[in-house]
């Protein structure tokens, strides 16, 4: 799960651990997580709820190298149901743990119950949230691997049951029933931390570099709508991995971050030992005036005596979609890279794949028994009294699929699929056809685990489905994940050999039927 190779430093109010070259032995790791609403740590000068793991915002660090068994033994702490996902980790044979309302019954209050999940075969940067209602809105989420994190997201100055209501009286009350709904967030966190220099900041998160070496950043959005672009004043990156892969190693001034992705960057202190503006600024919306929504952190070199001062670096204008969709297609998986299996992943590549079946999924808003919802091809899902994992064992065959999302929602959406990760072959505007196939790029495509989708626009991946189970294909967007726009392929074998599938744990939880 790790790169190797280049120097770790040390970093201010973040923990720094050590990484191992990924081997074939499998270890063991045991966590306990005490899971709690909390009034007193507050991320910005206002009082409100925060969900903490072990009296932590954001939760704990799961450092884990390819192949370990994680055990995440969860105490809810809670007056209300909790259960946890494990964003873009790939859980290879096990989707009973992967923790959403199709898969998993929710741990009751004063419950507790071990998720158990193998990092098999996997590379990256990952992290975990929590999946029920509007808790990913309340913290409770952490990374999953180490060095230095930088979990970005936006942060809703309401708790996160205000939040919920604003979004169902929304549902109840819209008049046009085909504008999408956009809450815009109050502000940006970086781990936690409010911006640097904002009037409700009790905190910022920054970085300690030592001049000439080089250091790996990881970085997540983490929020609940907000897509960002993400620089460091006078400093450029070299991409080196998303959430599930190495990439192409190129050299970037800036980076857009959808919701849900991660990740990996080097980055050279090679400039003079002042301090810099590390910079995550939101695309799509005017980020103006009152309504400002950078999220502020400081790059400090060791022997700086010199403050951050004057304007924030400037970024690529949030509205120029150009920019993104070419620096998305820029991105592109590295064929020679070492991959977790002793294999390059050049040898998993989707050139002459033979497809099964396509699969057409538009995003919109349509009425739904009188009241507004998400839907995907008109249909919204509803979360249901029993995970339907435990109701369902229909015969869907294994092979490899298209996927294509359709966006007709007019701000930026970003999809996820739990148990895999997905080869992401093409981009485009407007209405996808046969034709748009002529346009993938099936070389060399990134394999990631959630992909953006643009107003307007489509995103085309492949995905071959060799993980039975279970799984969950969601909006990452809160609210219209909240709001019914998700759904669950189940990929089934007939043959019962646990090397395929585990059976379920002796511990199932169950619930509804």
């Amino acid at each position: 799960m790790a790169f190797t190779g280049y120097h770790m430093g040390r970093v201010a109010f973040a923990t720094l651990v050590a990484i191992f070259v990924a081997g074939a032995n499998a270890i063991d790791i045991f966590l306990e997580w005490n899971v709690a609403l909390d009034n007193t740590i507050q991320p910005v000068c206002l009082k409100q709820p925060v969900i903490t793991i072990n009296g932590k915002f954001p939760g704990p660090l799961i450092n884990t190298t390819t192949n370990d068994f994680v055990h995440v033994n969860v105490f809810n702490n809670m007056e209300e149901p909790l259960r946890f996902t494990w964003n873009g980790i790939q859980q290879r044979l096990n989707s009973w743990h992967d923790g959403v309302s199709g898969t998993n019954c929710p741990i009751l209050p004063g419950k507790n119950w071990t998720y158990v999940f193998q990092t098999k075969d996997q590379i990256g940067s990952f992290f975990y949230f929590p999946s029920i209602n509007f808790h990913k809105a309340a913290g409770s989420f952490g990374p999953i691997q180490a060095e230095f994190d930088l979990l970005i997201g936006d942060w809703i100055f309401d708790s996160y049951n205000v939040s919920a209501l604003k979004i169902y009286s929304w549902s109840l009350i819209m008049e046009d029933k085909q504008m999408a709904f956009q809450a815009i967030p109050d502000i940006i966190l970086i781990n936690g931390k409010g911006p640097y220099g904002h009037p409700l900041s009790k905190s910022y998160e920054f970085y300690s570099v030592t001049k000439g070496k080089t250091y790996r950043f990881r970085i997540s959005n983490v929020g609940t709508a907000l897509s960002f672009n993400f620089r460091i004043q006078n400093h450029q990156m070299v991409i080196v991995g998303t959430e599930g892969s190495c990439t192409n190693q190129i050299t970037l001034d800036s980076l857009d971050v959808h919701v849900g992705q991660s990740y990996s960057v080097l980055v050279t202190a090679d400039q003079n030992e002042v301090d810099y503006y590390i910079v995550a600024t939101p695309k799509l919306i005017n980020n103006t005036g009152s309504r400002n929504l950078d999220g502020v952190a400081v790059l400090h070199y060791s022997n700086s005596i010199t403050n951050v001062s004057g304007p924030l670096p400037t970024g690529p204008d949030p509205f120029d979609l150009e920019f993104s969709v070419n620096q998305a297609k820029s991105i592109r998986w590295n064929m020679t890279a070492g991959a977790a299996r002793p294999n390059p992943q050049g040898t998993f590549n989707v050139t002459n794949v033979t497809l099964s079946q396509t699969f057409i999924l538009q995003n919109s808003v349509a009425e739904i028994q009188g009241h507004p919802r998400y839907v995907v091809n008109n249909v919204s899902y509803l979360t249901t009294n029993t995970p339907l994992k435990l109701a369902d064992y229909l015969n869907n065959g294994l092979g490899w699929i298209e996927l294509v999302f359709k966006n007709h929602l007019d701000f930026m959406d970003s999809w996820h699929f739990d148990g895999f990760g997905f080869y992401v072959v093409g981009f485009g505007n407007g209405e996808w056809t046969e034709e748009s196939c002529k346009t993938y790029n099936l070389l060399d495509p990134v394999v990631r685990s959630t992909v953006q989708l643009y107003p307007g626009g489509w995103s085309a991946v492949y995905a071959f489905l060799d993980n039975q189970g279970m799984w969950n294909l969601r909006s990452q967007n809160l609210k219209n994940w909240y709001l019914g726009q998700e759904l669950y392929l189940r990929v089934h074998d007939d043959d019962p050999n646990p090397a395929k599938e585990r059976p379920p744990p002796q511990n199932l939880l169950r619930c509804g039927n």
